[in-house]
């Protein structure tokens, strides 16, 4: 849906499918868990020193993440 729909998204075709061979009702899981591993990556990169997370109409999925990236201040 992210990847045709939403204007200046680009989903890499492997996680269209990592999400696609995922059952319904895990999808969701899913999704924080490849958000997590995004942020892992990024974390590796020399100079980037923040991440922009935006859960569209899924706020409250928000701190969750914050949370088990550690990003939350003292971690």
């Amino acid at each position: 849906y992210m990847d045709k729909r939403v204007a200046g998204m680009d989903v890499p075709d492997a996680i269209i499918k990592r999400m696609e061979g995922v059952p319904k009702d895990k999808m969701a899981d899913e999704g924080i868990q490849v958000c997590l591993e995004t942020i892992a990556e990024l974390r590796e990169i020399e100079g980037v020193h923040g991440v922009h997370i935006m859960a569209i109409e899924w706020e409250e999925v928000v701190g969750r993440i914050v949370t088990e990236a550690g990003l939350t201040p003292s971690q």
